[in-house]
């Protein structure tokens, strides 16, 4: 952000006068004016569907939150003062001696205005304005559940569990908001067909239910006396007069906390919090917004207007398949196209076409429609076609798609359905050999010479039916006849690139006694993903230890080519996330080691930035250093990249001798060991050598995955626990079950990387009988990394809890660390 003095700024094709970027909102955090003006312009895409429409209060801290020992002061902001700029929107209501005049946050430019007037919390009822400026019926139904003294979140969520199932009977989903202050909120969409009073009426029955059932935990009575050691169930932010926070907001309390929406998983944890507003912008990023499912239709369009397309749609009966595609889209604001109902579609050709987008929207994925009964039925495929007969390929099925939508190609924009950019990835004609509820199952010929090929591929439906059922894509081995071959344009010859063909050495295990006799250089021991960088001329191209090349995920390290002292060389060193102690930190390097979409690694490099530790080099100016000394290729690296304070690529200091003081110093910065290497030792390549020893503090181990056992409960949809072990003579040793250490999004995705691995036998040698009962075995391909006391006498890690996937070792790498 820029200095502290007065700026007029264009946002959103509007101008805005920003002042005062430094002036702290929250002490205690550090957190400035311009960091809220940042959040809110980030934010809006997923916060402005949940405050369009609604008459916005506001709650303003102008000279900040202050601290626990002065706070800030505060007021309510209802009517809009003088000087408010001419383009926000306003709406009236009506009071029985005044009426008040509103902002309506329908666009970025209102939001980031709000954010220059310290307007931190912004207030919205459950019901919106028509494009007239009535006020309509409410479309959610909100549940407030406030924790009375001695109940802590945990208590709100055990409630919001309960609430849940009734809802659920109710045939409402819901999505609950861990509020930024004591409780949580729980959101549930309404078809606008009740009335405020009436939708305070049903929350008022479900609270008065709930407490008859439970009444040592809810309770639905105003009186504060009552509320101790239980949980309060507001059903009174229903009343049309009131308003509750808004999701995404942010609150005024001392620390920058946030109204988050949460997933049900992220509620089951038992270290549940309030989330500050960097952690919900990472958590968005990372797996977009939980409360989508209750705004859909509603993106882009008042409640009236989504409501009259709904009966627009009803009225043409069923054989409009368009009707969801149009609910879901405003035309006037996305280039997409959107025939009218009952428009005639495009004259087919001779054979029905396949279309592959690749759409870079909040969770990128591929599309995959195919041309059937006059439009293009669809399926969302986060990993695109399956490139070889052995693996499936999730796909979930959404709205049918015109046929227009063939040629499709643009960005989508902000605040619309679907937001973001998408591209064409293969096109083409298919064969089709079986179209059944259950079973589709065509052949590929594409026009573009794209990776579908001639491919013949079967979806498979596994669970639900129509719009959001889930199907396994399987590429079949062998392709059916072909009917008919459309000429492919000549292929353009690629520029060579030379095969990269270094691997890194790697250390033995050992104790601090081992190092008593020789010459070692002691460096510390990163919490990483190992790395081989090649940089040749300006090109900097980066590889994990098992040769996948990951250069485009740390866009961070791009300047590395200009740091370096020579035309070309390769280096060896550590990808590192660190906390915010300036400690390497493992599990925040995971939540960069998987991104792919251009969009989130972006994000990502700004919001969590690793940093490039380097500690040796291979190769200069296209001649091999591997077999000069370690001390030799030590000095040449110091050389090659000298210092530079502000560069995220470093050459830490190593300990020349003194192993005692490295293991000592590595101890007092909380790291996770040290690595003693033999100063006259060469570089080997591809092995694990005794010239290379680390020394922990504490024991982590790689371990194949074998299979699973079933969860239960909050887990019912991913696992419980994941049978582990280790690669032998003897095949796979068992090495124990680990079921601690999971986030909700790597249950979510290591589920899911399993899923197409399943197989019938067990990949272990020997398993427990009480472990193999209920178990799922999966080809052992995946490896993931414990931390754990120690090894039993059966060869099993005791305690064992999970620290992340990693992608960059493979299985026939693993060995056991003494």
């Amino acid at each position: 952000m820029p200095g502290s003095g007065e700026q007029v700024v264009q946002v959103g094709g509007r101008r805005l006068r920003i002042t005062s970027l430094d002036k702290v909102m929250y002490p205690e955090a550090g957190t400035t004016k311009g960091d809220v003006i940042g959040y809110s312009a980030e934010i809006a895409p997923v916060m402005l569907p949940y405050v369009a429409g609604r008459p916005c209060t506001r709650k303003r801290w102008v000279d900040g939150v202050g601290t626990a020992d002065a706070p800030g002061g505060t007021f309510f902001a209802k009517d809009l003062g003088q000087g408010t700029p001419d383009w926000v929107r306003r709406a009236r209501i009506p009071h029985s001696d005044h009426d008040n005049t509103y902002p309506v946050v329908d666009d970025l430019p209102t939001l980031v205005w709000l954010a220059q007037l310290a307007a931190l919390e912004l207030h919205v009822p459950q019901w919106r304005f028509d494009a007239a400026g009535t006020p309509q019926h409410p479309d959610r139904l909100v549940l407030d559940l406030d924790p009375g003294e001695g109940v802590g979140l945990g208590g709100c969520a055990e409630v919001a569990f309960l609430v849940r199932e009734i809802l659920d009977g109710m045939g409402l989903s819901s999505v609950p908001v861990t509020s930024g202050s004591k409780g949580i909120h729980l959101y549930a969409p309404l078809d606008g067909s009740l009335s405020s009073d009436q939708a305070s009426a049903l929350a008022r029955e479900l609270a008065r239910s709930l407490e008859a059932d439970h009444p040592k935990l809810v309770v639905s009575s105003m009186s504060k006396a009552v509320r101790p050691g239980r949980v309060f169930l507001d059903w009174s932010q229903n009343n049309g007069k009131k308003t509750t926070i808004a999701p995404y907001s942010l609150r005024g309390r001392f620390r920058p906390t946030v109204a988050a929406p949460r997933t049900w998983e992220e509620l089951a944890d038992p270290d549940l919090r309030h989330l500050e507003y960097g952690e919900v912008l990472a958590l968005v990023a990372r797996r977009g917004d939980p409360m989508e499912p209750l705004r859909q239709g509603h993106v882009g369009a008042s409640p009236g207007e989504f409501m009259a397309t709904v009966a627009d749609a009803a009225a043409q009966g069923a054989s409009d398949r368009l009707g969801r595609y149009r609910e879901k889209r405003s035309a006037d604001r996305t280039p997409e196209p959107v025939p009218a109902a009952g428009a005639a579609p495009p004259a087919p050709g001779d054979l029905p076409r396949f279309v592959i987008q690749h759409h870079f929207a909040s969770r990128e994925h591929y599309d995959f429609r195919l041309e059937h009964d006059g439009v293009l039925v669809s399926w969302a495929v986060p990993k695109g076609l399956p490139e070889e007969s052995g693996r499936n390929h999730l796909a979930v099925m959404t709205e049918d798609h015109p046929l227009e939508y063939a040629t499709f190609e643009g960005t989508i924009p902000k605040g619309e359905y679907g937001a973001g950019r998408v591209d064409l990835w293969d096109t083409g004609v298919y064969d089709l050999e079986k179209w059944r509820d259950d079973e589709v199952i065509v052949t590929l010929h594409t026009d573009r010479g794209g990776p579908a090929g001639d491919g013949r591929f079967a979806l498979i439906r596994t669970d639900g039916s129509g719009e959001k059922s889930t199907w396994l894509l399987h590429r079949m081995k062998r392709p059916a006849v072909r009917t008919r071959r459309l000429p492919r344009p000549e292929p353009v010859a690629a520029e060579p690139e030379r095969p990269f063909t270094w691997q890194p050495m790697l250390a033995a295990t050992a104790k601090p006694h081992d190092l008593d006799h020789g010459e070692w250089v002691a460096e510390m021991k990163w919490d990483g993903m190992r790395a081989l960088v090649e940089v040749d001329g300006g090109r900097l191209r980066m590889f994990t230890r098992n040769g996948i090349e990951v250069s485009a995920r740390y866009p961070e390290l791009e300047g590395l080519p200009a740091r370096v002292a020579a035309g070309s060389a390769v280096l060896d060193g550590e990808v590192v996330a660190l906390d915010a102690t300036g400690r390497p930190d493992f599990g925040r390097m995971q939540q960069r080691m998987h991104l792919t979409a251009p969009r989130e690694i972006r994000r990502a490099a700004e919001e969590l930035p690793v940093r490039l530790l380097l500690f040796d080099v291979l190769e200069v100016d296209g001649e091999s250093v591997v077999d000069r000394p370690y001390r030799e290729r030590r000095d040449l690296l110091e050389r090659l990249v000298p210092p530079a304070a502000a560069s995220p690529v470093q050459v830490p200091p190593a300990f020349d001798g003194d192993v005692a003081a490295a293991i000592e110093q590595s101890r007092a910065l909380g790291l996770e060991g040290v690595v003693a290497k033999d100063a006259d030792s060469r570089y080997r390549p591809g092995a694990r050598s005794t010239d290379w020893l680390k020394v922990k503090h504490g024991r982590v181990q790689s371990v194949v995955i074998g299979g699973w056992r079933p969860g239960k409960g909050m887990r019912g949809d991913t696992f419980g626990s994941l049978l582990i072990g280790i690669p032998g003579a003897g095949g796979l040793r068992y090495a124990g079950r680990v079921g601690t250490g999971f986030t909700d999004a790597q249950l979510a995705r290591i589920a899911g990387l399993l899923e197409p691995l399943r197989r019938t036998d067990s990949p272990f040698a020997e398993v427990p009988p009480a472990e193999a009962s209920d178990a799922v075995w999966v080809e052992p391909r995946l490896v993931g990394e414990i931390a754990f006391g120690e090894w039993t006498p059966a060869g099993v890690a005791r305690h064992p809890t999970w620290r992340g996937l990693r992608p960059d070792v493979d299985p026939a790498e693993v060995t056991e660390e003494a």
